[in-house]
C-alpha cells in the first residue's frame, strides 16, 4: 500500500518512490496513476480503474499478490487515511492470503497536512478529520461526529465537503459548529492541494459557504482560539510567547 502524497512529485517520499520502482504491478484509481507519470517504468504493468471501484481494485491486488506478483496499490495522500490499506488488509484476512503475502503500508503526506502547511499553522493543537461523504457512513453518524468535535473545541478538517450531487452537507455541518463557535471563527479552504489549479482561501464561519468548494477541496475550521495574522491561519498551542 503506497501513499503518494497530495499530488506534486516533490511530495512523494523516497520510501514510496522505492516501493513503486520495485513493484511489478501498479494498481490504482486512474487519476492517481496519472499523477505518477514520469515515475513508473514502461516495463511495469499498470492497472487503473474508476471511481467507486475500490473493492474491485482490492480484490485484484490480493489475487495478484497471492499469485506471487509484487503489487503496489496506490492511494493519494496516505494509504491508511481514507485510502486502500483498509479494504486490502481486510480482504487478505478473509481470503487467508495474509499467511502468503507480505503486507506493508508506505505512508504518505496527507491532504490535511499539505493543506495545513499552505494555510500556515492551523493544526498546532488537537484536531479532528471528518469526511462529509455519506456513501459509506450514514449522515446521522457523521452529524454526531461533527457535534462531538465542535463541542470539544477541536480544529476540524473536512474531507469531501461537496460534490455535484451532495451539496447541502457542508451547510448542515456549519450550522452544527455555529452552536459552539463564533461566526468570525477562521476557516481555510484549499482546493486541489499540490496539483494544477491549486487554490487557497481564508474566510470565516459566517461567510465561507460563498467560496468555491468542491470534491477536491479541504475545509479547515479553526477552534475557539484560532486566528488569522499576516495571511496565515494559526491555532496557538499555548506557549508563552
Amino acid at each position: 500500500m503506497v501513499g503518494i502524497g497530495p499530488g506534486a512529485p516533490e511530495d512523494l517520499s523516497g520510501r514510496a518512490l522505492e516501493a513503486l520502482r520495485q513493484a511489478e504491478v501498479i494498481v490504482g484509481y486512474r487519476p492517481y496513476i496519472r499523477l505518477l507519470e514520469g515515475v513508473l517504468s514502461p516495463e511495469q504493468e499498470v492497472i487503473g480503474s474508476g471511481m467507486r471501484q475500490e473493492l474491485e481494485r482490492a480484490r485484484l491486488a490480493v489475487d495478484l499478490a497471492c499469485s506471487g506478483r509484487r503489487v503496489a496499490v496506490v492511494s493519494s495522500g496516505d494509504a491508511g487515511v481514507y485510502g486502500m490499506a483498509g479494504p486490502v488488509l481486510e480482504l487478505l484476512g478473509k481470503s487467508g492470503g495474509r499467511d502468503r503475502v507480505e503486507f506493508q503500508v508506505v505512508p504518505g503526506i496527507t491532504a490535511a497536512s499539505a493543506a495545513a502547511a499552505l494555510l500556515g499553522a492551523p493544526l498546532m493543537h488537537d484536531f479532528a478529520v471528518i469526511s462529509l461523504s455519506d456513501l459509506l457512513t450514514p449522515w446521522e453518524v457523521i452529524l454526531q461526529r461533527i457535534e462531538a468535535a465542535a463541542k470539544g473545541d477541536f480544529v476540524i478538517v473536512f474531507y469531501n465537503p461537496r460534490s455535484k450531487k451532495r451539496v447541502n452537507q457542508i451547510g448542515e455541518a456549519r450550522e452544527v459548529i455555529l452552536k459552539y463557535r463564533r461566526p468570525d471563527t477562521p476557516v481555510g479552504i484549499v482546493t486541489s492541494v499540490g496539483r494544477p489549479g491549486q487554490m487557497l482561501v481564508i474566510s470565516d464561519l459566517n461567510g465561507f459557504l460563498s467560496q468555491e468548494i468542491n470534491m477536491h477541496s479541504l475545509v479547515v475550521v479553526g477552534n475557539s482560539r484560532s486566528y488569522v495574522r499576516d495571511g496565515f491561519l494559526i491555532t496557538p498551542r499555548g506557549y508563552r510567547l
